[in-house]
């Protein structure tokens, strides 16, 4: 990826190479349901990552890129609540997700705010 691309959007990107073929392994009945929806909210995440990289007003895009990792995290843990995945796929999994967070709230306090603090 070229340098100019924010690391979280790198990071995700990560996130997703790992976490997609992990979905695949998940039982039929778990599969098209819970790995579906952690699926396309890691994708989403993914997706307004890069709008905020290409655009002027990146606080919008953060926030709800924040919002829905953070949905991703919660059906994450779920899926590993309903014995879906072994305890070190979900660290694993957890970590990966976590450091994408972090990152995200990182660019968050980068970003100049519009209305003066108090």
């Amino acid at each position: 990826m070229p340098a100019t691309v924010p690391q979280a959007v790198q990071s995700c990107h990560d996130l997703l190479l790992w976490i997609i073929p992990q979905l695949d392994k998940f039982p039929r009945s778990r599969r098209f349901t819970l790995g579906e929806s952690i699926e396309s909210g890691g994708l989403e995440v993914l997706e307004l990552l890069v709008e905020a990289a290409y655009t002027r007003n990146k606080d919008a895009s953060l926030r709800r890129a924040n919002l829905k990792l953070e949905v991703v995290r919660h059906l994450w843990r779920v899926a590993h609540e309903l014995k879906v995945m072994a305890t070190r796929q979900y660290e694993h999994g957890a970590r990966l997700t976590d450091d994408v967070g972090r990152q995200i709230g990182g660019w968050l306090r980068s970003q100049p705010t519009s209305e003066p603090q108090p």
